[in-house]
């Protein structure tokens, strides 16, 4: 079995680009604002659980990172993080 691994500034361009082109307008605002504030600082472990979070649902993550519903339990840290650096750049 051959296993193709992402290179990372490739990994980094795709996350940026899914980040910005959510299908609703604020997600596309506040996940970009995150992806270019954090992306490159997180470790491999911290991509793959940002990639899966790009895989919820937005209405779902507005709701979460609002604080208006509990999200799943491997979210929680990165939707918090995310809700404060949104606080941080109004």
């Amino acid at each position: 079995m051959n296993v193709t691994v992402e290179p990372r500034e490739i990994r980094l361009k795709r996350l940026k680009m899914r980040s910005m082109r959510r299908g609703i307008k604020e997600m596309d605002l506040l996940l970009s604002t995150y992806a270019d504030t954090r992306l490159p600082e997180l470790d491999e472990a911290g991509l793959d659980i940002y990639d899966r979070l790009l895989e919820e649902n937005d209405q779902d993550l507005y709701a979460w990172v609002c604080g208006r519903g509990t999200p799943p339990a491997y979210l929680s840290d990165m939707l918090e993080e995310i809700a404060v650096i949104i606080q941080n750049n109004r």
